[in-house]
């Protein structure tokens, strides 16, 4: 659709020509500087919590595995959401903070090119959080196997920038 989607005007469909799904021709723009951040929480037992900010969980350093596979999925966003443009990446960087029984991920990612990079820092987030999942999920089982508290939310774009 149109980029403002709020123009009164009727929707272009960028991604579709005769109704083929296509990747969006952006050589003819300019190559600026461009950043996006995402965050998304996962919401955990305080028990994890606790475990994974004294770094006594079972399967080791959740924060850093986290890191290091969250920036890996950004390096292969084009791999994953078939109409991404493969774009030079100039810097990724994931961080977590903890909240009110959560941890928020954060994603930074910069790039100079022609298209924005949104998507590489909606993926770095959404591999953070997983991935934070999967290193703990064995403490977050209850006594039948499920995750009472254990979820993700809050996956979204913080600010995106372009030039400058």
């Amino acid at each position: 659709m149109n980029e403002s989607g709020e123009d009164g005007r009727a929707p272009v469909f960028t991604h579709i020509e005769n109704d083929r799904a296509q990747m969006v021709d952006i050589s003819a723009k300019t190559e600026v500087a461009r950043e996006a951040v995402a965050s998304g929480r996962i919401y955990l037992r305080a028990e994890t919590l606790r475990a994974i900010r004294e770094g006594t969980t079972v399967k080791g350093n959740v924060l850093a595995t986290a890191r290091v596979a969250a920036t890996l999925a950004v390096k292969e966003t084009p791999r994953i959401i078939p109409m991404c443009h493969p774009i030079p990446l100039a810097g990724v960087t994931i961080d977590f903070e903890e909240g009110d029984g959560c941890l928020e991920a954060t994603a930074r990612v910069k790039s100079f090119g022609r298209t924005g990079v949104e998507m590489e820092a909606l993926t770095g987030v959404s591999v953070a959080l997983l991935t934070v999942w999967d290193m703990v999920k064995s403490a977050e089982k209850d006594e039948n196997g499920q995750y009472p508290v254990t979820r993700i939310d809050a996956i979204r774009v913080l600010e995106k920038k372009k030039g400058g």
